[in-house]
């Protein structure tokens, strides 16, 4: 899916689409190279840091159809791939028709299409979302390697289907296992880290224009410090900070303070132990107080 326009107008046709980018970060360039080069994109990093969003952010921009795929321990080509219609088949068959064929059975008509084959089979511009590619096995990543390298698959009853029109690929990974270097090979690599202070601003400004600028900052500045200083089990996500931003904007809240830390900490941290661990070691008023640099 290659790109009629210059980076600088893909850089800013992602800004129109709500995607944060810096030069820094390399996420625009890379994702313009591999459209350019037609090549998937593996984007690497932690859970919350807006892995998902640059495939949704970059359908707006190509105007295609978002395909997703969510990966999962046990998935295999079938629940990816296709299906046939069994039932469909069995009604079929129950009609007793004499001239039926058993390659009658095996059509379009009763083939099933999975995130995969939609891929493959749209007409239209399509970004094929893959994600969390690492939580399924290697085996189901072995046969990923055809569907990535020549953009097709073989269904025994059919023959073999190729793209229609390329979609451009997108996998993502939270690194819970290391991917093989054949599947690394087809890939144009990204690594995504959390957003600095500053991005996150930026982010926060984007959503809700109302935010104010002190507390804008403010917000980013402490969920930084968590992500950074704490040993959370799950830091908190993008996502999580945009929650906690607009609850503080329903609040009316123009100024952070310990009482409202308190009040809504539990929209960015998720779990009894990281709980226990913030007012262990850091608490509201010592957060509040790194955050405004008091």
């Amino acid at each position: 899916m290659k790109l009629d326009m210059t980076l600088n107008d893909f850089e800013q046709a992602l800004t129109r689409e709500g995607y944060i980018t810096e030069k820094e970060d390399r996420i625009a360039l890379t994702a313009y190279l591999a459209a350019q080069l037609e090549k998937p994109i593996l984007i690497a990093g932690p859970p919350g840091v807006g892995k998902t969003e640059i495939a949704k952010a970059l359908s707006q921009v190509f105007s295609a159809n978002l395909i997703r795929l969510q990966c999962y321990e046990g998935l295999d080509e079938n629940k990816a791939l296709y299906e046939w219609n069994y039932q469909r088949q069995l009604i079929r068959i129950q009609m007793k028709e004499e001239s039926l064929k058993e390659e009658d059975l095996f059509g379009l008509d009763y083939l099933l299409p999975r995130p995969l084959l939609q891929g493959l089979m749209s007409e239209e511009p399509s970004v094929l979302l893959i994600d969390e590619i690492d939580k399924t096995d290697a085996e189901f990543e072995a046969f990923l390697l055809e569907v990535l390298g020549e953009f097709q698959v073989t269904i025994p009853e059919m023959g073999t289907v190729k793209a229609k029109q390329r979609p451009f690929v997108i996998l993502t990974s939270n690194g819970e296992r290391e991917l093989s270097d054949a599947l690394k090979r087809r890939c144009v690599f990204l690594y995504v880290n959390p957003p600095t202070v500053e991005k996150e601003v930026r982010i926060l400004r984007s959503k809700y224009p109302d935010l104010p600028d002190k507390l804008a900052y403010q917000v980013a500045k402490a969920v930084s410090i968590l992500r950074e200083r704490l040993a959370l089990q799950k830091i908190p996500s993008i996502a999580e900070t945009m929650d906690w931003a607009k609850a503080l904007l329903v609040m009316g809240k123009t100024d952070l303070d310990p009482a409202w830390v308190d009040a809504t900490l539990n929209l960015l941290i998720k779990s009894k132990e990281d709980l226990e661990l913030f007012y262990r070691e850091m608490g509201a008023e010592r957060l509040l107080g790194e955050a405004k640099g008091i």
